[in-house]
């Protein structure tokens, strides 16, 4: 697998960071994931472009000797006194970007990694400075037990299966082609093609309940060229109401919908009438659907179109 430009100058900022001497480029290859795959030429020219990357984003690489008796092999290491920052002050929604990515570190257990590069770096002779770590390394409680994973599969392209548990409704097994993790009005959820409905849909993370387990190979899907999971939030993932729907319900039945119901009515036929505040269709159909025969969505259009549009899609799998 590829390890991205990001992920490698954060193994390069590690490496050049723990060291308490300075680093030979060989053992820079050897220890940074990325560079040893490289033909000698690419290794070079990438090494020292990610020099150049890191001095503009202001991370100063000192340039010395590794062994300083005989001056004769160049390295490289960060001094931690110019690396560290002043106190910052962060505005509320800056601060939660920095969360974000403290829980992808913690959770994407690049901490792994990073152990793997320390013990590499230990056997190759340099004294490395753990506690230097802290300076890159934010710490953020794990929240929701599927995330991590949730993350593999994401990584690995694996599709897998879980309980979920709707809220106001009884939990289902899902099995869903992850594609990506995002986090949206403070909550996490994954996003991703479910195989059981056939469409692109979003859960929420504290919902999963018990085990994710893989439900096929990894690499057996592809994500869709140009997906975009942040938009794709905005368009499945809770929102205030934009429009209200008119869904017919029989006595006794549909007890969650009555509840965040704007109005009831009885209807002439003996059954009742909701009037249901709702974002996204799919997500109302969702919710309708369990009812079975006992629910009917009237209007509007697009929200009837989604429930039978998914019914339709039911009955020419059970075919």
């Amino acid at each position: 697998m590829t390890v991205r430009k990001s992920e490698r100058l954060m193994n390069l900022v590690i490496c050049l960071l723990v060291a308490r001497t300075y680093v030979g480029k060989a053992k820079i290859r050897e220890v940074v994931e990325g560079y040893r795959d490289q033909s000698d030429d690419a290794f070079e020219k990438m090494f020292e472009r990610d020099k150049d990357a890191l001095k503009e984003l202001g991370i100063p690489i000192e340039l010395g000797h590794v062994d300083r008796a005989f001056e004769d092999e160049p390295g490289y290491r960060i001094k931690r006194g110019e690396f560290e920052l002043p106190d910052i002050h962060l505005e509320a929604d800056e601060a939660a970007v920095v969360g974000l990515a403290a829980r992808v570190w913690q959770h994407a257990r690049l901490a792994e990694a990073t152990t793997s590069a320390l013990a590499k770096l230990r056997a190759g002779g340099v004294t490395v400075d753990a506690a230097a770590l802290a300076l890159v390394e934010p710490q953020v409680a794990t929240i929701e037990p599927a995330f991590g994973p949730l993350w593999d599969a994401v990584v690995r392209r694996t599709p897998v299966s879980f309980t979920y548990r709707p809220p106001g409704r009884e939990p289902t097994e899902r099995h869903v082609e992850p594609w990506g993790i995002v986090s949206w009005h403070g909550h996490w959820y994954t996003v991703g093609h479910d195989r059981d409905r056939e469409a692109v849909r979003m859960f929420r993370l504290s919902r999963v309940e018990g085990e994710v387990t893989r439900a096929g190979r990894a690499g057996s899907y592809a994500v869709p060229e140009g997906t975009d999971n942040r938009k794709l939030a905005g368009q499945l993932g809770p929102a205030d109401p934009t429009q209200t729907a008119t869904v017919r319900v029989r006595p006794g039945a549909g007890f969650a919908l009555r509840r965040r119901s704007s109005a009831t009515r009885p209807a002439q036929d003996g059954w009742d009438v909701l009037e249901l505040p709702f974002h996204n269709p799919e997500a109302l159909a969702d919710e309708v659907l369990p009812l079975g025969v006992d629910a009917v969505v009237i209007e509007p259009a697009d929200a009837r179109k989604a429930v039978v549009r998914r019914l339709e899609a039911l009955v020419k799998g059970s075919r």
